[in-house]
């Protein structure tokens, strides 16, 4: 018997795509969205396994362009971060919103220094 191997993005692609795992996201009477925690935690898996797989296939000399573009897409979370800090109904709120604001501004300027750190690597040496 010969078996079938699917690659991991393509397997999970299927998985996104299939009506019955959007099912938690639906909520009787109404345009809300209800995330629940089993649905989140689903969606963690999926990115650390499609992640893995995609970072994975990406030849060595891509990596920094990959991490520059990366520090790109880490500046939403700051932008996301900014919104829940000023959207704030409770002190909790206030205050986990300033810590991610924080935390999501060392992400986004060290990105960026590593990734200045690499280009330098690959400029030619003055004598």
């Amino acid at each position: 018997m010969r078996r079938i191997i699917i690659p991991t993005a393509v397997f999970l692609t299927v998985l996104i795509s299939s009506p019955a795992l959007a099912a938690p996201l639906a909520q009787e009477g109404g345009d809300e969205v209800s995330l629940t925690p089993i649905f989140l935690a689903f969606i963690l898996a999926l990115s650390i396994f499609l992640g893995f797989e995609l970072i994975s296939k990406v030849p060595a000399t891509l990596h920094t362009p990959l991490m520059s573009g990366s520090n790109a897409i880490s500046g939403i979370t700051l932008v996301g971060s900014l919104i829940a800090a000023g959207h704030g109904n409770d002190t909790a709120t206030i205050i986990l919103g300033t810590v991610a604001v924080a935390t999501a501004t060392i992400n986004v300027v060290g990105g960026y220094l590593v990734t200045d750190r690499m280009l330098e690597m690959f400029k030619k040496k003055e004598e």
